[in-house]
């Protein structure tokens, strides 16, 4: 017996027992939360490649290519302003045209960024399967293809302001600060989404509901003060922190002179604006971390 322990110094030992010498660990385990991070940033090439990537293939087909990325956004905006502008007469508003087109790119980022994030781990199991990377590379590369989408909307936005009378002011710079702190509240949300999608099949099929009600509680195509006319004060409270209010909020405050707003302060709408980008922020990176592990089984 002896002779037989000398021989295989394993024997006897538990399998638990032998991957602790060993160093060995679970396959597909989900590494701390410190890991993790770390190893997301090491793939921050591939998401920024990733994202660029899946923003050409996107319009690859159209023959008018990426110039779809404004075409899209005004034509909405000339809709929306054929309906509340002209036929509901909401242009009492100072500068409409403006105020409805930078509350619809402002929300679009969002909106669309969430509706794709959805899927963004259901849509990828093959990649998923086949290499080994930290997931939230996926919906993070959503996001950021929204972002540069926004880049391009912006541009045309900032055309519009000018071109209907607005003056260029330094307030301007704020929207930078503005679209930042929606790009962290964005990718929060969107791990957080695509977390739930990769749960739930169904979601993708509720998800376009869902932001369209969210797009009639932020003030994008009627005037914010509408609010608090109709609703009774506690509401209007809730109204007043709703996130996509409040960048909607911010981004006309520093584009748009006299634009009318809802909360009562800029002290409490940046509040807000810094508030849900750190609490969605990092809450939808750890709810996403969580389920690290489950991703591509099952």
């Amino acid at each position: 017996m002896a002779n037989t322990a000398l021989a295989d110094p394993d024997a006897g030992l538990s399998q638990a027992q032998l991957a602790a010498r060993y160093g060995l660990r679970v396959a597909g385990e989900r590494p701390s939360l410190a890991e993790y991070t770390r190893r997301l940033w090491a793939y921050r090439h591939f998401i920024a490649a990733y994202s660029s990537a899946k923003l050409v293939a996107s319009f690859s087909n159209a023959r008018l290519g990426q110039l779809w990325q404004v075409l899209t956004p005004l034509t909405n905006a000339a809709v929306y302003y054929l309906i509340f502008g002209l036929v509901l007469k909401q242009n009492s508003i100072p500068n409409f045209i403006a105020y409805l087109t930078a509350g619809l790119f402002i929300f679009n980022f969002t909106q669309t960024a969430v509706q794709n994030g959805t899927q963004s781990i259901t849509g990828n199991l093959g990649l998923i399967r086949a290499l080994h990377f930290p997931r939230a590379c996926l919906p993070l590369a959503v996001m950021l293809t929204q972002f540069q989408q926004l880049m391009a909307s912006l541009v045309v936005l900032m055309g519009i302001v000018l071109v209907t009378g607005e003056p260029l002011t330094v307030e301007w710079l704020l929207l930078v600060p503005v679209v930042l702190l929606q790009a962290l509240f964005n990718a929060g949300l969107t791990m957080a989404v695509a977390r739930m999608g990769s749960k739930v099949a169904d979601l993708k099929q509720v998800m376009p509901f869902l932001v369209r009600t969210w797009m009639y509680g932020s003030g994008v195509l009627y005037n914010v003060a509408l609010f608090e006319e109709n609703l009774p004060g506690w509401a209007t409270r809730i109204v007043e922190a709703n996130p996509m209010l409040v960048y909607i909020e911010l981004a006309r405050h520093a584009l748009l002179e006299g634009a009318p707003l809802l909360n009562s302060s800029m002290v409490q709408a940046w509040s807000y604006a810094v508030g849900w980008a750190v609490v969605m922020g990092v809450g939808g990176f750890i709810y996403f971390w969580r389920g690290e592990q489950e991703y591509g089984r099952g």
